[in-house]
């Protein structure tokens, strides 16, 4: 079930929250480098990560699905949030450089129809970056938090997720290795927790986040030739005889 908008505002709110929108944020944004001249993309919830991006980008966009509800964002000026179905955006084809998807593939119904969608709205050369919760990881099993809803994903899966839908990933990272518990020992030593985890590659990390790029050409298997087997028959053809001839 998707969380409401209230919720994940909420979380953000929080103390819990703002220890993961920095840890997480650091993650993406080395992900995303610079975007300046870019049109930028969140679909999900990603407006705690796009207010670094907002004004160098040529455009951003915050899209949020109408299973969500949407809140208004900027706070200031002109807004740039939109409802939206996720899988039928309104975009033309190659409209963005950028697309940013956080509490997006583990909430929706058909994973694979929103990575067609998001396909499609990309430029030729457009990368996209997620993060989505990992199966193995205990953020992924307290539900008191946006990453404990929906569907979590192994590595695996979600790698077999992108080549399905023509996204080739380039750069993979793990995060939130810190617990999710709203202690203050626990908030303190996020840091810690977060260096300990990614130096020793443990797999209990909260996320799963990827950089990929958008495939233009669906691969092909290439079949053996068929080649003649040793000692077959082999018909070879005989002149026919001359008429009147001896």
């Amino acid at each position: 079930m998707s969380l409401d908008v209230t919720e994940l505002r909420a979380f953000y709110a929080s103390p819990l929250g703002e220890v993961a929108q920095r840890l997480v944020g650091r993650t993406v944004h080395r992900m995303l480098g610079s975007v300046s001249g870019l049109r930028v993309m969140g679909l999900g919830y990603a407006v705690p990560y796009l207010g670094p991006v907002r004004h160098a980008a040529e455009r951003t966009l915050a899209f949020m699905p109408a299973t969500q509800g949407v809140t208004n964002w900027p706070v200031a000026g002109r807004s740039a949030s939109c409802l939206v179905d996720p899988t039928m955006m309104p975009l033309p084809d190659s409209a963005v450089d950028r697309v940013l998807l956080i509490h997006a593939v583990e909430a929706v119904e058909s994973p694979a129809e929103l990575m067609q969608e998001v396909w499609r709205v990309l430029t030729p050369g457009g990368r996209l970056i997620m993060a989505v919760p990992n199966r193995r990881g205990l953020w992924a099993r307290r539900d008191a938090t946006p990453f404990g809803h929906g569907q979590p994903y192994s590595r695996s899966q979600l790698g077999r997720l992108m080549r399905e839908t023509l996204f080739s990933p380039e750069d993979w990272a793990e995060t939130l290795y810190v617990p999710p518990v709203e202690g203050w020992l626990t908030l303190r030593t996020a840091s810690a927790w977060e260096r300990l985890g990614t130096g020793l590659s443990l797999p209990f990390a909260g996320l799963h986040v990827v950089e990929a790029c958008k495939q233009l050409h669906r691969p092909v298997a290439v079949q053996a030739r068929k080649t003649a087997r040793l000692g077959a028959r082999v018909l070879v053809p005989v002149p026919a005889p001359v008429p009147g001839g001896a």
